[in-house]
C-alpha cells in the first residue's frame, strides 16, 4: 500500500491487476476523455503490457486506484515528466472505470496523489490538460487547487473532431490537503 484516503488506495500496479484493468479500461467513454495512445478496445493484452511497464517504477509516478475495501484496482492515475527546460514540471493525468463517475472518486485519489507528487518527487509545478467540453474532470481539477490557465482553441484532434482544450496547473505549495485514510 503506498497512499490511502477514506475509500480508496493509490498503490502499484500488480500482475493480477490485469483482469480488472482490461474490464474497467475498455469502454469507450473512458477512451473519449483521453489521449488516442490510451487503447480502445482495452484488451487483456493490453493490460498485462502496462503493468510490466508501471510496475517495477520506484519511485512509481502511475498508479493504480482501488477501492479500499476489497482492494480491486477501479481506474489510474499517473504523472509524466516533461522534458528539457521543463523538466520541474509534471503533466498528470487519470481516469476510472464509467461505473465509478460522479462518486467523487476521482477527487479523492488526485488529492492525494498530488501530495504524494510533492512530498517524493521535485516538481515545481504539475499540468494537467482536459478537452474543454470534459466539465467533470474540470471540476476535479479545480476542486485539487488546480487553476484554469487557458483554453487553446481546436488544438486536439480526437474522433473526427476538432476540440479545445482546458490548460490546468497547480504550484508546488498550493498542493491541498491530503484526504484523510
Amino acid at each position: 500500500m503506498l497512499r490511502t484516503t477514506e475509500r480508496l488506495t493509490l498503490r502499484p500496479y500488480r500482475r493480477d491487476d490485469a483482469r480488472d484493468l482490461a474490464r474497467e479500461a475498455n469502454h469507450p467513454e473512458v477512451a473519449r476523455t483521453l489521449r488516442d495512445r490510451f487503447p480502445q478496445p482495452y484488451t487483456l493484452a493490453d493490460a498485462r503490457a502496462w503493468i510490466a511497464r508501471a510496475a517495477p517504477e520506484r519511485p512509481p509516478t502511475t498508479l493504480a486506484i482501488a477501492k479500499r475495501e476489497d482492494d480491486r484496482l477501479i481506474g489510474g492515475i499517473g504523472v509524466e515528466r516533461l522534458p528539457d527546460v521543463a523538466r520541474y514540471c509534471g503533466e498528470v493525468g487519470y481516469w476510472l472505470g464509467p461505473d465509478h463517475w460522479g462518486r467523487g472518486y476521482a477527487k479523492e485519489a488526485l488529492a492525494e496523489f498530488v501530495v504524494y507528487l510533492f512530498e517524493t518527487f521535485d516538481f515545481e509545478r504539475l499540468e494537467a490538460w482536459t478537452f474543454a467540453r470534459n466539465v467533470a474532470s474540470r471540476r476535479v481539477l479545480e476542486a485539487c487547487g488546480f487553476r484554469l490557465e487557458g483554453i487553446t482553441r481546436r488544438s486536439a484532434f480526437k474522433n473526427g473532431e476538432h476540440l479545445d482544450s482546458c490548460i490546468y496547473a497547480l504550484l508546488r505549495g498550493e498542493a491541498p490537503t491530503p484526504i484523510a485514510g
